[in-house]
């Protein structure tokens, strides 16, 4: 089956605090336990150092390739490392140059001299000097600004680093579902498939549509029951009227054969051919069925639109998998607002983002019909042409608008001129991918991680973004 939503995108942390040995043992490890409560407190998948010494922290370069050797088996996929007084800023070094994961450099805000004038920590210098060592080594590091761990600024900074790793670590992971190629009339989506391996090491895991209709075919016929229940659940959630029950079989038995298919093949994501060839050898569309998978945790994308998946991954772990994705084109332009737009497709919207008190229906063969609901949505786009690929990202939020067909929302940009010619100039398309909240700062920071990805923040107030 295919792993939940929320389960995919976990993020385990390395926890690895550090003190100089010149500054005083015990504030530090005060400091240590006051930060790993408040990690714990928060439901946080770490791993201390509390088997390394009696203190749990690092402060000896020789001890950093242990530290890295337990993370590697632990499977950590980012590092946490506070300094609890002036920190090591060669033990940080070496354990950052050992495992190359995403990091984040903090460290709590130091008390007043004491009445001799002593000072117990000087933790602000000690993160001055290890981020000079982080850049000799050239490690990308997240910096959050020396607070108190109870101030607003590192609980957000926190929250975001977190969400960036999730989707450090989905995009170092991708592997794609191709089923069939792209539409012959559709170039903008031609992706590189090559480029993608060697560059980020994205996989692509092709499969011919005969072979998944074939599979389809024979569960209808040996999974009746299976098949059944998922036609009763699309019935709970839609109004089902408007398509026959053999229709509605084929779409269910399609919608459980990718599925496996994706689960067999440890799939990410799923890109497919929908409306040129399927109508023909199966006799549906799967718009609704592309909903479906990724409100089920398995985000698809329209058209064999390759860039399209991968956006919907980040998107999906930037939100850690709370509320799922939509894939949309750009369309029209409102008609009485000009910072005003329609994303939009014709079905395959997750129907489990319906607007409240709206209706929910299947027609056709297999279209999707709803309008989702707004508030503040990111809308982002991986990207490239020419060896160059570049993550655009901004925040919208839902507005009134006419009624339409298909699946669909109407959006409000603070200038939508400039997204409309961040687009045209590209490398970018009209396929984007959404997900409700506001997380472009979380895709902004992820970058940082992933070389030869640029970020491309539209819209951005300079506040919001993370510091390049």
């Amino acid at each position: 089956m295919v792993t939940s939503r929320t389960d995919r995108y976990r993020v385990r942390l390395g926890f690895a605090p550090t003190r100089r040995v010149v500054f005083s043992k015990e504030a530090a490890g005060n400091q240590k336990r006051i930060i790993e409560d408040w990690l714990r407190s928060r439901g946080i998948d770490l791993v201390n150092l509390d088997w390394l010494n009696e203190e749990g922290l690092l402060y000896n370069i020789q001890d950093a390739r242990k530290v890295a050797e337990r993370f590697r088996r632990e499977e950590v996929d980012a590092i946490f490392c506070p300094h609890c007084n002036f920190g090591s800023e060669d033990a940080m070094g070496e354990l950052a140059r050992l495992l190359r994961k995403p990091l984040l450099l903090w460290g709590p805000r130091d008390d007043a001299p004491l009445l001799d004038g002593s000072r117990l920590r000087d933790t602000q210098c000690g993160l001055f000097a290890t981020s000079k060592v982080l850049r000799r080594f050239g490690i990308p590091f997240t910096y959050i600004v020396n607070s108190d761990i109870n101030d607003e600024i590192f609980a957000k900074g926190f929250e975001n680093f977190m969400a960036a790793a999730g989707v450090v670590k989905a995009f170092r992971n991708l592997r794609i579902g191709q089923i069939s190629t792209r539409p012959a009339a559709f170039w903008s989506v031609i992706a590189n498939e090559g480029e993608l391996l060697e560059r980020f090491g994205i996989q692509i895991v092709p499969v011919d549509l005969t072979e998944i209709v074939g599979r389809a075919d024979s569960k209808m016929e040996n999974n009746r029951d299976e098949v059944a229940s998922v036609v009763e659940g699309f019935k709970a959630k839609a109004d089902c009227s408007g398509v026959n029950q053999d229709l509605l079989q084929k779409i269910a038995a399609l919608k459980l054969t990718i599925q496996e298919w994706a689960s067999e093949n440890g799939c990410s994501a799923i890109a497919m051919q929908c409306w040129s060839v399927l109508p023909k050898c199966f006799d549906i569309l799967p718009c609704f069925i592309i909903g479906e998978l990724t409100d089920d945790g398995l985000p698809a994308a329209c058209e064999t639109d390759i860039h399209g998946a991968i956006t919907s991954i980040m998107l999906q772990a930037a939100v850690r998998g709370v509320t799922p994705t939509f894939f949309a084109d750009l369309t029209v332009r409102h008609p009485e607002n000009d910072n005003g737009e329609l994303l939009w497709h014709c079905g395959p919207f997750p129907l489990s983002l319906k607007k409240e008190n709206s209706r929910a229906s299947v027609v056709g063969k297999g279209l999707g019909q709803c309008e989702i609901r707004g508030g503040d949505i990111t809308i982002a786009r991986f990207d490239g042409d020419h060896g160059e690929y570049s993550l655009l990202m901004g925040h919208v939020r839902g507005i009134p608008g006419p009624k339409t067909t298909g699946t669909y929302v109407w959006v409000e940009a603070d200038d939508w001129p400039k997204w409309e010619k961040a687009f045209i100039y590209g490398p970018y398309i009209h396929h984007v991918a959404g997900v409700h909240g506001k997380v472009a700062p979380v895709l902004y920071e992820a970058c940082r991680y992933i070389p030869g990805l640029r970020p491309d923040p539209i819209g951005m107030k300079e506040g919001h973004r993370p510091h390049a």
